[in-house]
């Protein structure tokens, strides 16, 4: 695991301490672009075919401005595609020191066909790194793989790998199979060799998981913490953990304090069923707490704003929650308001900064 005073090559160093870092921001980019990067052959046969699998906002063009803010729209653009705006919006005006990227149409290209799948992958990371890492040193990489696709992810992964710039490898919730399935293992293993983490971020290719079609977008969103629990159930089970004792797991855009009920559940129910999982040799919380992450956006908020303090006690997992904004989205959280002032100054500040500095090997004096 990276020492939190151990700078990754191509991270830039920071002048004063690291008080704000924001794990969740997503950048778009632009079907110009896109064709601009791509042989004739497969922008033909993405612009004539498109994807088999539909974005948020194409399952729910109701929503306002595709989901957005309103105010993140460049002219002639789309939010999350011009940096100069994000600069501007989330950068400067936050003094975020560092943001990490999750450019969330590699949930939808990661789930393509193979041979596409990896190129608009490759061509997604090489638009990040070109256009938005070497431009900004304040900003961070994920790196999208065909995750379908694991012997191609894992490639897509070593190519990347080298280039500190890039902190995590980036799946979506929801996938073909559930996450803990032993189909994603050479994906674990590769970013356990790259030492970085994977980060597993709401969406992907079935967000619903058998509860049927919601009708309404509050169900959709107010659903993801449930997917989530899923995916992360899943690879306890499965013995993810085991096979991988340093694999570390952010979960993105989820919520964070159905945390502690789903580990009181699991820990219950494995006291009787425990014959049926004889690989698992410690509790499933024990899992939880030793390998997995949260990001805040978006955080629960409660009437009594105590009351959140108090989940993340009974979570016990205070060292490892992130701060984010989900910017560009319309519940975008400012940091300025988004966390309750009932937390200790002490766990302020590691959500803020000094849990992701610890995650990602950023520079940090705490």
């Amino acid at each position: 695991m990276p020492s939190a005073q151990v700078q990754p090559a191509g991270i830039a160093a920071s002048d004063k301490p690291v008080t704000l870092v924001d794990t969740d921001i997503h950048p778009m980019m632009l079907a110009s672009a896109l064709e601009s990067r791509l042989s004739e052959r497969w922008w033909r046969r993405y612009e004539d075919f498109g994807v088999r699998v539909a974005p948020p906002p194409a399952i729910y063009p109701r929503v306002r401005n595709s989901g957005y803010r309103t105010d993140a729209w460049p002219d002639g653009g789309f939010p999350g595609s011009d940096l100069e705006l994000l600069r501007r919006q989330l950068l400067d005006e936050h003094d975020v020191q560092y943001g990490t990227l999750n450019p969330l149409q590699g949930h939808v290209w990661g789930a393509e066909s193979s041979e596409l799948a990896s190129v608009l992958c490759g061509t997604l990371n090489d638009w990040i790194l070109e256009e938005w890492l070497d431009a900004e040193p304040r900003l961070l990489g994920s790196i999208c793989v065909p995750f379908e696709h694991p012997e191609l992810a894992v490639r897509e992964i070593e190519r990347r790998a080298a280039d500190g710039r890039f902190v995590q490898v980036l799946l979506p919730a929801s996938t073909e199979v559930p996450l803990g399935n032993r189909r994603y293992w050479r994906i674990y293993a590769a970013a356990v060799e790259a030492d970085l983490p994977v980060a597993i971020h709401t969406g992907g290719i079935e967000q619903h998981r058998g509860a049927g079609w919601p009708s309404y977008y509050l169900e959709e969103h107010v659903w993801n913490g449930n997917v989530m629990a899923a995916g992360t159930i899943s690879m306890v089970c499965e013995g993810v953990f085991e096979q991988f004792p340093t694999l570390r797991v952010v979960l993105q855009e989820t919520g964070i304090s159905w945390g502690a009920a789903t580990m009181w559940a699991l820990d219950s129910a494995w006291e009787m069923l425990r014959g049926e999982l004889p690989h698992l040799r410690r509790t499933p919380s024990e899992y939880f707490r030793e390998h997995l992450w949260f990001t805040t956006q978006p955080i629960e908020e409660p009437e009594e704003p105590e009351h959140l303090a108090r989940a993340f006690e009974h979570m016990g997992m205070g060292d490892h929650i992130m701060f984010a904004t989900d910017y560009p989205h319309w519940d975008f959280d400012s940091p300025k308001q988004a966390l309750p002032r009932s937390l200790s100054p002490d766990l302020r500040g590691s959500i803020l900064a000094g849990n992701a500095c610890r995650l990602y090997g950023l520079p940090h004096d705490g």
